[in-house]
């Protein structure tokens, strides 16, 4: 347990952090799914923007790794460009 009075600070920041990084990427991962789901092209369309913003706004705050977020838009740019063309 903490000794003093910033570390127990610290621990409530760092807990509301995980609980706030935790919901963003659980919101990423349901997202992804049900564009990787849909075969419904107005609604992909919707999906994919949303997806890719959210991606990219994950990115800058550090809470994807950039390598992490530029896979996740190649897999469901492939997607996307599947459910278009055909």
């Amino acid at each position: 347990m903490a000794n003093n009075k910033s570390a127990l600070k610290r621990i409530k920041k760092s807990f509301k952090k995980k609980l706030y990084n935790k919901y963003y990427l659980k919101t990423l991962r349901h997202s992804i799914k049900k564009i990787l789901k849909s075969d419904d092209k107005t609604q992909i369309k919707t999906l994919y923007t949303n997806t890719i913003s959210m991606i990219d706004k994950l990115k800058s705050k550090n809470i994807l790794h950039k390598n992490n977020a530029s896979n996740k838009k190649s897999r469901i740019s492939l997607h996307y460009n599947k459910i278009l063309l055909n």
